[in-house]
């Protein structure tokens, strides 16, 4: 990543995955590293995803438009609150965003060689 923009980028990741919040920051992580790795950015598991919510963080990274009502009322029904709903997705969209940046940069740099 060009270095006028890493800094910012992680400014970014630290204010989305490790700032207080209704979910704890292992889970957010978590949850940003499988969403990235949805964007076929290379998977390496930081942590368990709860089995409730990879159906819909599936969802968030390959069809954000998707995402209904109905969706939400099975989180809530779940036991998650609408504050850990929000974590949960700006967490999901953030890493599909990273998946596909780390894609297009790569083929700029790729291009370039």
């Amino acid at each position: 990543m060009q270095n006028h923009y890493a800094t910012e980028v992680k400014h970014l990741l630290n204010a989305v995955l490790t700032s207080p919040g209704a979910i704890d920051t292992t889970t957010r992580e978590a949850i940003e590293v499988f969403s990235a790795a949805q964007s076929d950015r290379i998977y390496v598991p930081i942590g368990e995803i709860p089995a409730s919510l990879q159906a819909y963080l599936e969802k968030v990274v390959r069809h954000a438009y998707k995402v209904t009502d109905e969706d939400i009322q099975s989180l809530l029904q779940a036991g998650y609150s609408e504050e850990a709903i929000f974590e949960i997705t700006v967490s999901a969209a953030l890493g599909a965003g990273m998946g596909r940046l780390e894609r297009g940069l790569a083929a700029l740099q790729e291009r370039r060689e």
